[in-house]
Order: C-alpha cells, then structure tokens, then sequence
C-alpha cells in the first residue's frame, strides 16, 4: 500500500491537520443572515436588490454580491444542518492549503512545515463564511498561474472560475489583481534578465488575453457591472476600516498574529541567508501581499498563500546541503512489514482523532450560539413582544435577521457597506455617547427597544435615565424599553 509510504503519509496528515483544525464551531455574526438569504432566494427564486431587513435601510438598493454562497450555505445546512456547514467549511480550508502545500518545493517535510506555519497565520479568519470560497479560488488561481510557465493553455481555466467566482464573493478582484501581478511581475523578470524573451512571449500573451476574458465575465452576475465597483468601494470605506475588527491593521501583541509576525520577519531574513535569489515577481507579489495583511487582518489568508511557497523555497535552499535535510529529501527507507503496521497505527488513529474532534465540534454548536450570541434575549423577546423599534447590537444584526425575521426587523447587520460611513458613525456617537447629540439617534428613528451587551456605555447611560426600564437581563444582553407617556 504505497499510500503508507511515510513521505505519502505525512502529505495525508497534513491534509487531514488542516481539515481537523479549520473544524470548528459556527460563530460567525453574519452566517445567520446568509443563511436567511440564501432560503429566501430559494423560495422565491429571485435574488435581492433592495434591502428586506433592517427599518433603516429598508428598500434601499443592496448589491448581494454573495447570493450564490448564500444558496449553498443554506442548502448545505438544511440537507445535513451544523455538522454539514462545518464539514464543507473545513474542507474547503484544508483544501486551500493542500493546494499551497502542492506549490511549495521541498515536499514533503520542508513545504509542511511552512504550510502549517501559514495556515495558523490565517486561522483567525477561517470560518462557514463565503470568504473561504474566495480563498480556496485564489489559491486555485495560483497554481494556475505557475503551472502555466509550463502549459499555458491552463490558463484559459480561469474565466470559467471567475464567472462562479464572481457570483460567490466579491473578493473576485483577488483574482484578476494576482493575474495583473504576474503579468507584470513577468515583464520584470523580462526585463532583469531572469526570463529569455522569446520563450516568454507567447505565454505572456494568454496571460493578456485570459486577464481581458476574466474582466469580461465580471458583469456575468445579477448585479451586473455594478460589481466592477463593488469591491473598491468596500475597500474604500472609512468606517469599515475604522470600526470592523478584521478590517483593522493585525495586532502584535496578541498571540494570534505571532506567526503572522514570523512569517513576515521570515522574507527579511531568508534572502540574505538563502542561495536562492528573490525573482523580481515574487518581490512585488510578496510586497503588495505583505502591505494587504499590514492593512487589514482580513487579508491575512491571501498574504500566506503568496508567502508560503516562497519561503517554503528559500528555507529549502539554505537547508539543502545540511545533513539533515539531505536526509529527509533524498534518503528513502525502504517500507518493512513491521514500519507499515506502525504507519497503518498512526494513520488510523489520527483518522479516529479527526471523527472524534469533529463529533466534538458538531455537538458544540448549540453551546457556542449560547455563548456567542443573545440566545436568551431572543426567547424572550419572541415571548413577550417587546415593542419596536429595536436598536441591536453590530454583532447581533444577523442573528435576529435568522431567528425574529420578518416579525422584526434589524437596526443594523453585518452589511456595513449598506448602512455607510455616516451611518455607522452616528450609531458610534451614540453607543459611545459622544458629545451631546447622543441621543438624536433614538429620537430620529424613534427607537423603542433597545437590546445591548450589559457593559455598553449607552446600556449604563439609559438605565439612569427616568424614562427608560430594563425588561431583560443576562451576561450577554439587557433590554431596555421606552416607558409610555
């Protein structure tokens, strides 16, 4: 059984590493709203292009630009509910990094070791989220875009991806934006002599053409070229940066971004330590990858599968005359009867482990919704009726879209880029109660309810007030209601 060989084992555990670490728990604020979407689009068999869910944005054009993850999320959840949406997720994440693994010289052991340290670079972003998709697309994209030097006629694959791209996620752009970094990249490498011209030119023609047919495809969505816009106008936006967590620059103080940190402090130090020069594309794809997850957590993911493979290189090239490493890149041990038996043990038991953490995982959800989001509050706010309308929480939006819609809708959700800037600093302004004019928002929607976390400053401020009353209270939400005149 040559799939017990232990070079082919350790690619195995490595895949099945990364689908049992990308198995988690479903804590993402907005999977409760594409949920709820993607059954509607279901019903009604339209998409939505005005808002249905929230009193202050209500009719107002909306770009769904996820609508096709939304239908899969939802028909993955009600054909195998939780435990279905968690085993999709993860192995489109480890699907993701296998294909990163593939790229990487110095397979299996040196490439692993690098794929594992950029998977845990960009773990804090994993999740049952359409930006996975976009994830797993990308990475398809690269491999393309490499193998391609040797068969460009795959390049001609990618405008039939970009098209279900497109309609899965806007970080489409990612694609396109990797293609125009190869593209010139290549002309670099053109020009500083590491490319003969000759051999080049044709495949740098289909790069052309195939970017021209990537760009083509784009209106090919219900949006149509309103999604040409769509992800710079998301990428521009101040309160997005100023206000989402995974929009903000990585924090280095917290333990979650240390291998972010090495990872970056790794491209300074490896090529002056390693043989193996730097090309001037992977120069300029390492810098615009490394300025993106500088600028925004979010783009973490895509900064490791550009930085995988090429530290994955060099590491290789400064290792490759240590004993060590000769060894375990060219030294094969032939498989004795009893080595297979002990690679047959470990393989079954990390087999065992992986059902086990994932049965774990799976009977976890109803926990993690609890801890996560205002379970309670609903129940009670389905009970008693409390009267609208209600300001909710950022975090909360979707979850009340997916367990009180339409009996209530939503002050704000997770679609910031429908609310807008103003918008999103007024509710600041009055969350945090800035200045004076902090409550002009209750009054300008006149707002009745209000459903908080018990430490909010606008929760604190309202329980002192005479003409408000808390109906509601737990460790994750107070309600408090306007008291009738």
């Amino acid at each position: 059984m040559q799939f017990l060989q232990t070079r082919r084992l350790f690619a195995i555990i490595l895949g099945l590493g990364l689908f049992t670490m990308a198995a988690r728990t479903v804590t993402d604020p907005d999977v409760w709203w594409h949920l709820q979407t993607g059954q509607l689009i279901l019903q009604t068999h339209h998409v939505f292009h005005t808002d249905p869910y929230s009193f202050t944005r209500f009719g107002q054009p909306w770009v769904d630009h996820e609508w096709l993850s939304q239908i899969l999320i939802f028909s993955l959840f009600r054909l195998a509910g939780w435990g279905g949406l968690i085993v999709a997720f993860a192995a489109v994440i480890a699907a993701t990094f296998v294909i990163v693994f593939l790229r990487s010289p110095g397979r299996p052991y040196v490439a692993g070791m690098i794929t594992l340290l950029g998977a845990f670079a960009s773990a804090p972003s994993w999740g049952v989220r359409p930006q996975m998709l976009t994830l797993l697309l990308a990475s398809l994209f690269l491999l393309i875009l490499e193998r391609s030097y040797a068969r460009p006629n795959l390049l001609w694959s990618t405008p039939l991806l970009m098209l279900l791209w497109v309609n899965f996620h806007a970080g489409y752009a990612v694609g396109i934006a990797l293609m125009v970094l190869f593209m010139v990249g290549d002309a670099l490498d053109t020009a500083f002599g590491f490319k003969d011209v000759s051999a080049s030119a044709a495949r740098f023609r289909t790069l052309v053409l195939a970017i021209l047919a990537c760009m083509a495809v784009v209106p090919l969505n219900p949006y149509g070229a309103a999604m040409y816009a769509y992800p710079f106008e998301t990428l521009r936006s101040r309160a997005m940066q100023g206000y989402i967590g995974e929009w903000f620059s990585p924090d280095f103080h917290q333990l979650k971004y240390l291998p972010t940190l090495l990872m970056i402090l790794a491209t300074i130090a490896l090529p002056a330590l390693s043989p193996r020069r730097l090309r001037p594309r992977e120069i300029l794809l390492l810098s615009a990858a490394t300025f993106a997850a500088l600028r925004s957590v979010r783009h973490i993911p895509i900064y490791s599968l550009i930085a995988v493979p090429i530290l994955s290189a060099m590491l290789l090239a400064w290792l490759q005359d240590t004993p060590a490493v000769k060894a375990l890149q060219g030294k094969r041990t032939p498989m004795t009867p009893a080595k297979t038996l002990v690679n047959a043990a470990l393989l079954a038991g990390f087999l065992v482990f992986a059902v086990a953490r994932l049965r774990y995982v799976t009977q976890g959800q109803a926990k993690a919704e609890a801890k996560e989001f205002p379970a309670a509050a609903v129940s009670f706010i389905t009970e008693q009726r409390p009267p609208g309308p209600i300001l909710n929480h950022y975090n909360w939006g979707g979850y009340f879209i997916w367990k009180l819609y339409p009996d209530y809708r939503v002050f704000i959700d997770g679609r910031a880029d429908l609310y807008g800037d103003a918008f999103m600093d007024d509710l600041a302004t009055t969350y945090y109660l800035q200045g004076n004019s902090w409550r002009d928002l209750l009054g300008k929607w006149g707002i009745r309810t209000v459903i908080l976390p018990p430490d909010a400053p606008l929760i604190i401020a309202l329980q002192a007030q005479p003409d408000w009353e808390t109906i509601y209270s737990d460790k994750q939400a107070v309600l408090l209601t306007r008291k009738s005149h």
